[in-house]
C-alpha cells in the first residue's frame, strides 16, 4: 500500500486531498497541531492516521517521517489567506518559509521519497499586460509578504533539488474553491453572505472590497488531482501551474452567486477589505503541466459556486 503524508491535513484542499488518496487505495498519514479544528475530516477520521507536529518544529517533523514513511509527501500547511500576511507578515514568513525548509531537510533522510510542495500564483505578483497567461517562465514579483514567503519556499525547493537531489516538484496553483472553503476567501465569503441573507441572519447588504480584480479559479476536486499526478508523473525540479486558464472578475463571479442564490440586495464596499496593493490580474498558462501528466479541470465553475452555496446552507 502506498503510503502519504500530508502536512494540513486538516485544512481545505488537505482535506479534499486526503479524499481523493483513500479513493485510490493509499494509506494516508496527516500532520495536525494539537489545537487544529478537525471539522473537515471529521468524517473519514477513522481513514486516516494523524500525527501530532507543527512545521515550524523539525524534531516533530522528522518523527512525522518516522512514523509515515512515506512514500509521497504533500506539503500543504501554511499561512495561506493573502490579507493576513500584511496583519502578520513575521508569522507568515515564519510558517511558510521555516515550513518548507523544515519537510525538505527531514526528507533528507528519506531520498527516494517524492515531495509535492504548494506554491502560489500570488509568487507572479505584479504582472504586465502582455505577460497574461501567466507561464511558470514568468517574472516572480509579488505584492504582499504571502507571495515573498512562496517565492522563498520556491528557492528553497530548488536549492535542496539540486544540492541534494531531493525530489522535490512545486506546484503554483491559482484561485481554487469548494465545499468547505473558508469564509474568509472570497467567493466563500460572498457564498456564506448570501446564505446568511437567505436566512434572514444578516441584513440585505453584502459587503465587498475589489470587485474588478481578475482570477483564474479552479474547482478543489480538481486542483488535488493535480497534486496526486504531480508527485506521479511530475519530474523532480520543476515548477508547474495549475489552472482553468479561464479568468473571470471578482464582479462577474459576484453576479453569478447572487443569480444562484436569488437573493436581493445592496452591494456596499467595505474599506477594510481593500488591499495595500493588490494583484489586477492573475490568468494562468498550465500546458507544461497538462503536456506532462494529462490532467486537464473537470469540474465547471458554476458547479464550484453552487457547491459552496449548499456547504454555507448546510453549515450556517
Amino acid at each position: 500500500m502506498t503510503r502519504a503524508l500530508i502536512t494540513g491535513i486538516t485544512g481545505f484542499a488537505g482535506s479534499h486531498l486526503a479524499e481523493l488518496l483513500l479513493s485510490r487505495g493509499f494509506e494516508v498519514f496527516g500532520t495536525a497541531r494539537h489545537r487544529s479544528d478537525l471539522t473537515n475530516v471529521r468524517h473519514i477520521l477513522k481513514d486516516i492516521k494523524l500525527i501530532e507536529a507543527d512545521i515550524t518544529d523539525l524534531a516533530s517533523i522528522r518523527g512525522a517521517f518516522n512514523i509515515a514513511k512515506p512514500d509521497y509527501v504533500f506539503h500543504l500547511a501554511a499561512q495561506s489567506y493573502v490579507p493576513q500576511s500584511w496583519k502578520a507578515p513575521h508569522h507568515t514568513l515564519t510558517d511558510n518559509i521555516l515550513g518548507t525548509c523544515n519537510i525538505l531537510e527531514a526528507a533528507r533522510d528519506y531520498p527516494n521519497v517524492i515531495i509535492q510542495v504548494a506554491g502560489s500564483s500570488e509568487e507572479y505578483g505584479f504582472v504586465k499586460e502582455d505577460e497574461v497567461p501567466i507561464k511558470e517562465t514568468n517574472p516572480l514579483r509579488p505584492l504582499s509578504p504571502y507571495g515573498v514567503s512562496k517565492v522563498a519556499s520556491d528557492l528553497l525547493c530548488m536549492q535542496y533539488f539540486k544540492s541534494y537531489g531531493t525530489k522535490v516538484i512545486v506546484t503554483r496553483a491559482f484561485n481554487h474553491s469548494g465545499p468547505r472553503r473558508t469564509g474568509v476567501f472570497v467567493d466563500s465569503n460572498f457564498a456564506k453572505q448570501l446564505v446568511e441573507i437567505e436566512k434572514g441572519i444578516k441584513e440585505p447588504v453584502l459587503y465587498v472590497g475589489n470587485l474588478e480584480a481578475q482570477r483564474d479559479f479552479s474547482d478543489v476536486r480538481d486542483v488535488v488531482r493535480a497534486y496526486l499526478l504531480a508527485v506521479e508523473k511530475g519530474i523532480p525540479g520543476e515548477v508547474y501551474n495549475i489552472c482553468s486558464g479561464n479568468g473571470i472578475t471578482i464582479k462577474d463571479m459576484l453576479d453569478k452567486l447572487i443569480k444562484f442564490a436569488g437573493v436581493k440586495l445592496e452591494i456596499r464596499q467595505d474599506p477594510e477589505r481593500m488591499r495595500p496593493s493588490d494583484v489586477l490580474v492573475l490568468r494562468g498558462n498550465c500546458s507544461k503541466f497538462k503536456e506532462q501528466t494529462g490532467w486537464k479541470p473537470e469540474i465547471e465553475y458554476d458547479q464550484t459556486l453552487k457547491d459552496m452555496l449548499e456547504y454555507w446552507r448546510k453549515n450556517t
